[in-house]
């Protein structure tokens, strides 16, 4: 059962925003709402996504001086320990905030989630603001294409394909060891990400995929922006070094 605070500050407002985007924005489209609220939350916690992406990533870059430096000092722990961060503050970077940019997203996800999962069955618009307006009838076809409210196998699909695409972008083997376990791991995930992916959405409907399926594809646009700028940033400081 939800508790009361989550209820209230979480979903509730979620989705409420989700029926007021039906009755406007949307055209009465449940899909397109899905996709708008998806892309409007995604833009709010923009910095929070991007700021752990972005960790993520310079972590990776990072792993040749990491074993390194874990190399030259395997005898010294505490001269390790301070090499490795003076690399992290080097770089700006705290190998302990993904972790917490993690949990801090996480209510707004399983809100999110909990909207589409439950949020289109009729008693769902009990929760609605006086301000709201109660739709006559919630329209659950997307583009007359596909039932939102129904599994879809091609949502699964695509949802997939975009969770690929998002880590392929989001992991670098060139620039790690291959035999190394951290880049192994890496490697695996690129395809583990996507196979959870189908394991979690086939039996769900269409709703959940259509949210699953547009972040990512935001989270694409997001790492494709990161891996840009890094190179800016690392071909700036080779050529500064020259």
């Amino acid at each position: 059962m939800i508790s009361s605070f989550f209820y209230e500050v979480f979903y509730r407002p979620l989705f409420n925003g989700l029926i007021f985007l039906y009755n406007t924005a949307a055209f009465h489209d449940i899909g397109l709402a899905i996709i708008m609220l998806t892309i409007f939350i995604r833009i709010i916690l923009y910095p929070l996504f991007h700021k752990g992406a972005r960790h993520q990533a310079v972590m990776q870059r990072l792993q040749p001086e990491i074993r390194k430096i874990q190399h030259d000092h395997k005898e010294d722990k505490e001269k390790q320990a301070q090499a490795l961060l003076a690399l992290y503050k080097e770089n700006n970077i705290n190998p302990f905030s993904g972790i917490f940019l993690i949990f801090l997203q996480l209510p707004v996800l399983w809100a999110l989630f909990k909207v589409f999962y439950d949020g289109l069955s009729p008693d769902a618009f009990a929760m609605l603001y006086s301000f709201v307006s109660r739709p006559e009838v919630l329209n659950l076809d997307f583009l007359n294409l596909i039932n939102v409210g129904e599994k879809s196998i091609l949502v699964v699909g695509l949802a997939a394909i975009a969770q690929y695409v998002q880590g392929k972008l989001s992991f670098t083997p060139q620039l790690g060891n291959k035999d190394d376990a951290a880049a192994k791991v890496g490697s695996y995930m690129v395809f583990i990400a996507p196979l959870f992916t189908v394991i979690v959405l086939v039996n769900l409907p269409a709703a959940v995929g259509i949210y699953w399926l547009t972040s990512s594809l935001f989270s694409v646009f997001q790492q494709w922006i990161i891996n840009r700028n890094l190179s800016k940033e690392q071909f700036l400081k080779n050529n500064g070094s020259t």
